[in-house]
């Protein structure tokens, strides 16, 4: 994503109909904006969240007590052990703050054609992809507020304990949005070309 996207929050009441905003050369002639907005951005903790701390406590705390060992026996060998803690504590950070630094950095949109997910991370820079929503997309929504829907699925590959690699479907979908039932209708009427 070359330049910036106006992602405005619009609403369906008051959609941005038009292709201004960043929008020129991204939609195609007849396609027009029925919805833009963002993630919620508060912290969840849930079991794998939980998981994870736990495993970066221990490894935190094992180099702690492996740098204060190795202190005790003199020299600075002990400050080895400031890569391991620091490892452990930033897995604890990531598991706490991680979803809420991605959704802070992404933006939505639905078109009568396309749902749109952008995202601005450091280092990453921008991206933005595209899903078409057609009768055969298979939408799906957890009805809670905030609502995740989910209208896609993804090809993603994993690394495997024996050096190879697997790959697996992760579903794609608008995260923790707080106006999901009217978007779930809206891409409802998306899938059947009423609007």
């Amino acid at each position: 994503m070359a330049r910036r996207i106006g992602f405005r929050n619009s609403t369906p009441e008051q959609p941005d109909r038009t292709a201004s905003n960043g929008w020129e050369g991204i939609l195609d002639p007849d396609e027009r904006i029925l919805w833009q907005g963002r993630p919620d951005t508060q912290i969840i903790i849930g079991p794998g969240n939980i998981a994870l701390m736990l495993f970066g406590a221990a490894f935190g705390g094992f180099a702690l007590f492996w740098m204060v060992m190795a202190a005790s026996a003199g020299g600075g060998f002990w400050a080895f052990g400031l890569i391991h803690f620091s490892v452990g504590f930033g897995i604890m950070f990531a598991a706490i703050f991680g979803s809420r630094f991605t959704r802070a950095r992404t933006w939505y949109a639905l078109s009568n054609r396309r749902a749109f997910i952008a995202t601005d991370m450091p280092l990453v820079g921008r991206k933005l992809k595209s899903y078409p929503i057609t009768e055969a997309s298979v939408l799906e929504t957890d009805g809670n507020h905030p609502a995740t829907i989910h209208f896609a699925t993804e090809t993603r590959r994993r690394s495997s304990k024996n050096g190879g690699a697997r790959t697996y479907q992760a579903a794609i979908g608008f995260v923790r949005i707080d106006d999901g039932e009217e978007v779930y209708k809206l891409l409802r009427r998306v899938q059947r070309g009423a609007v």
